[in-house]
């Protein structure tokens, strides 16, 4: 009994997640299309109705609209090329063939992306039976059926936004990068083989694949965003994410190549540690402010769904110039030992230009300019996209002024 009981509580408690939502919305769609095709449909079981449904009520409301035209395309496409087909030949295996393949060429042309075997499946199941007309129009309707169902389940029941796991995946990401850069500022005053510094190589090289699964978890976001009705400024909340993706990303390049230096740096260093103790002491001041420079800008990028926006920004200002003045500080003394080692000071100074990369564009005053530059290019391609969508609108914006 107890055990029912924490298994009813877990059910409540994600009812409202995006995946439980999700599931109980497709769920229903398909049952209710379902019915209205029995309704209105000859088919003893329209089951394309709720096939329909189900891929047509996807994640987002925008990617709902989309795969419904294209899903509504296929089918009718299907169709057409059945009956043409069904007035000037049988079903042989010769005109099969061609039925396929002049189906998958029409796909192609009307552009329905993912859905191209459905313009053959469609086809082949229309022209397999006597009634070629009777059928074909049946599993038109049935497909208008689901796709009109699902559309009106997510114009009133709004579906769900998918901010909070991509934000969740960003802050995730963040915290990985942060912990490297701490390990890389407590292995400093260490002797570091080569090994050793060849591992946390990869291990940077492997924020690569966390970067393209934070991406997907985005363009999901992004997506649940547009045309939502339960979201406002959905289109500053993508800018502000997608910016914010893109300098992490960056941030992760910068700090694989300073992994790299630290490697090359190790192969020079085989008896003793990678810097003396106050070099080091520096240094690790240094990746220390950067660590949380990073999980403070992750948390500030976020802030949408977050209550703590003003003391995540204030922190990462704060983190940024303790960073700086341990740059200073770092760049005075390495000056120093590059001269009783004169042949590591590139790899000194790329170090320095790498830690100068990531600050700056961690910096405040850069992201305000990277949002600015992603909204001045975005109202620039609406312009493009609809010049008279855009002129009606100065028109009106005119007028009421």
């Amino acid at each position: 009994m107890p055990e029912v009981i924490v298994t009813v509580r877990s059910l409540v408690r994600r009812r409202r997640e995006p995946v439980a939502v999700q599931m109980f919305r497709s769920t229903a769609a398909a049952v209710v299309s379902y019915v209205v095709a029995l309704w209105l449909s000859s088919e003893p079981a329209p089951l394309t109705a709720p096939l329909t449904a189900l891929l047509v009520v996807q994640v987002t409301l925008y990617t709902t609209l989309t795969t419904a035209i294209r899903r509504v395309n296929s089918v009718v496409a299907g169709v057409l090329v059945a009956i043409g087909f069904s007035a000037l030949v049988g079903l042989t295996w010769w005109s099969l063939g061609l039925v396929i393949l002049t189906s998958l060429v029409v796909g192609h042309l009307v552009r329905v992306d993912e859905f191209v075997p459905e313009v053959a499946i469609s086809a082949m199941l229309v022209l397999g039976v006597t009634q070629v007309a009777a059928t074909a129009w049946d599993r038109v309707l049935e497909t208008l059926i689901g796709a009109v169902v699902g559309l009106l389940f997510n114009v009133f029941l709004a579906p769900p936004v998918w901010v909070a796991p991509a934000s969740e995946a960003i802050t995730s990401l963040a915290g990985r990068m942060r912990d490297l850069m701490d390990h890389l500022g407590q292995e400093l005053a260490e002797h570091t083989p080569v090994e050793k510094a060849a591992a946390r190589l990869h291990e940077a090289r492997r924020l690569d694949n966390d970067i393209a699964q934070v991406d997907s978890a985005l363009r999901q976001a992004e997506d649940s965003l547009r045309l939502n009705p339960r979201v406002k400024e959905g289109l500053l909340f993508r800018l502000v994410l997608r910016t914010g993706l893109d300098t992490l990303e960056i941030c992760a390049v910068v700090l694989r190549v300073c992994c790299r230096t630290l490697t090359d740096l190790a192969r020079t260093r085989t008896d003793g540690s990678l810097f003396p103790d106050d070099v080091a002491t520096a240094l690790r001041e240094l990746f220390g402010h950067m660590a949380i420079a990073v999980e403070s800008f992750a948390v500030l990028i976020t802030a949408q769904i977050s209550a703590s926006a003003e003391e995540a920004e204030e922190r990462l200002t704060q983190e940024l110039a303790a960073a700086w003045v341990s740059r200073e500080r770092a760049a005075l003394l390495l000056q120093e030992e590059a001269r009783s080692r004169p042949g590591s000071w590139q790899l000194y100074g790329a170090l320095l230009a790498e830690a100068d990369r990531v600050l700056d564009e961690l910096g405040v005053e850069k992201r305000s300019e990277r949002l600015v530059e992603e909204l001045d290019r975005h109202a620039r391609l609406q312009h493009i996209r609809y010049p008279k969508l855009q002129r009606l609108w100065r028109i009106r914006s005119s007028d009421d002024r």
